[in-house]
């Protein structure tokens, strides 16, 4: 038994040996069919590639750099794409402006912020949102190369109070809705400016400025250098001066230190300033804050002005205070130089309290349309000129914008509040009232 234990041992050690040997002898005959593999791998023909030609291989380089472009492309985020596309539609406007040689621009009228336009931006979540008043309008604002609009009241803030008439401020909630409608410039010397008196006015320009720095603000200043730079617009090759001023500002004076504060309108303050933008600009465009409240008819301060403004030779007059719309003209010198004035736009927007027969005019206002072109000889003329006519619409539900009187209709003017307020207010009394104020040389979208 002893015997046979020691044999069984001995076989087992045996077949241990004999098994780690054949593992040994696979690993190698495996490893040598790898390695013959591997020597003997079709190498590439080192004569055939010295000969690709050299466009072959700039064509192979160029389509790895578009590759590579692409997947950059595709991992950019949000806000880094929107610049690239910014910048491209950059290059082609430049590409494009020397060739059109066409700008068009537009103005709408007062935005005059009455109680309950302030409150009508009142959300469900307790915050202030005001796309609503330009909601019916943003479209065709975005169109222009150029868009202005009559700021008439302060935007100073909460700090200084909400406040409708007489007295005026509204939230800077409205700036945020002025800018995304698509608006450039602000025009903002009215008699309204010193509302709220020397920090209101510095709360407004502060504001716009610092939340609203792409937009123009005109006719309002922080300093005395501010107040002696003139506003320049370039598109399409077409560089237009922009300047704005106030009659007067409701008998407030302007701040002691500040005497530039508001753009007055001064013979001297004006005939320097068009003076030096005629210098720099190829066309000159003046923005009066003039005329008589609730009339529809030219005042003697207008025909006055008109006067100085033709003898600067002035390009366009684009006029608004009067709440109302008044006549568009052209006057001429007699020597060759013709001037467009728009007397008055009326209100964009306002909610007033008055009561009686014709209130109802000053809910009607307009756009301003105009084509400038320069010409082979270098001069910009006002090649196309139109006032669109707007109205604004008190809601039942008590929401307040305005459309473009071509999407008006008859049902709708009935569910305007104003009918309240003026019992004589139709949709066909404010066509009438279009067409006896602006001639059909001018007139759009009425027949």
């Amino acid at each position: 038994m002893v015997k046979n234990k020691l044999k069984n041992n001995g076989d087992k050690k045996n077949y241990r040996k004999l098994l780690i040997t054949n593992i040994v002898l696979a690993c190698l005959i495996i490893g040598g069919a790898i390695f013959w593999n591997l020597a003997n791998a079709e190498k590439p023909n080192m004569q055939t590639m010295a000969t690709v030609s050299k466009g072959q291989a700039e064509s192979t380089r160029k389509d790895a750099g578009e590759n590579t472009e692409e997947t950059v492309d595709k991992i950019q985020t949000g806000t880094n794409r929107k610049t690239a596309e910014s910048n491209t539609d950059t290059e082609e406007n430049a590409e494009t402006a020397e060739d059109s040689k066409t700008l068009t621009l537009s103005m709408i009228g007062d935005v005059l912020l009455h109680t309950p336009v302030s409150k009508s931006g009142l959300q469900k979540n307790g915050k202030y949102n005001y796309d609503y008043l330009f909601k019916f309008i943003k479209k065709e604002v975005k169109s222009y190369d150029v868009s202005l609009l009559n700021e008439e009241v302060l935007l100073a803030g909460t700090k200084f109070g909400i406040s409708g008439y007489p007295q005026f401020n509204g939230r800077f909630e409205v700036g945020n809705a002025i800018e995304k409608a698509g608006f450039d410039v602000v025009l903002h010397a009215t008699n309204h400016s010193m509302d709220k008196g020397r920090a209101g006015l510095l709360s407004d320009l502060n504001h716009w400025k610092s939340a609203h720095p792409k937009l123009k603000v005109v006719g309002m200043y922080r300093t005395k250098k501010e107040s002696e730079k003139i506003t320049y617009v370039k598109k399409h090759g077409i560089k237009i001066a922009i300047l704005n001023y106030t009659y007067g500002t409701n008998g407030l004076s302007l701040p002691s230190d500040m005497p530039f504060a508001v753009n007055l309108m001064t013979e001297a303050k004006v005939k320097k300033d068009v003076k030096k933008a005629k210098k720099n600009a190829d066309f000159v465009i003046v923005c009066p804050h003039w005329g008589t409240e609730y009339k529809n008819d030219i005042d003697s301060y207008q025909k006055k002005w008109t006067k100085i403004f033709l003898k600067l030779k002035v390009d366009l007059v684009l006029g608004a205070h009067p709440h109302v719309i008044e006549p568009v003209k052209w006057v001429s010198d007699g020597k060759g130089h013709k001037m467009l004035v728009y007397y008055s736009l009326g209100n964009y927007i306002n909610s007033t309290a008055r009561r009686g027969a014709g209130t109802y005019r000053q809910y009607c206002g307009g756009m301003a349309d105009v084509t400038l072109t320069k010409e082979e000889d270098g001069k910009v003329k006002i090649t196309d000129a139109k006032f669109i006519p707007l109205i604004t619409h008190y809601g039942q539900d008590r929401k307040i914008t305005t459309y473009f009187f071509r999407d008006y209709t008859s049902k709708k003017a009935k569910k305007n509040r104003l009918s309240n307020q003026d019992t004589t207010f139709t949709f066909k009394k404010a066509k009438e009232h279009f067409k006896s104020v602006i001639s059909k040389t001018f007139l759009a979208d009425i027949e």
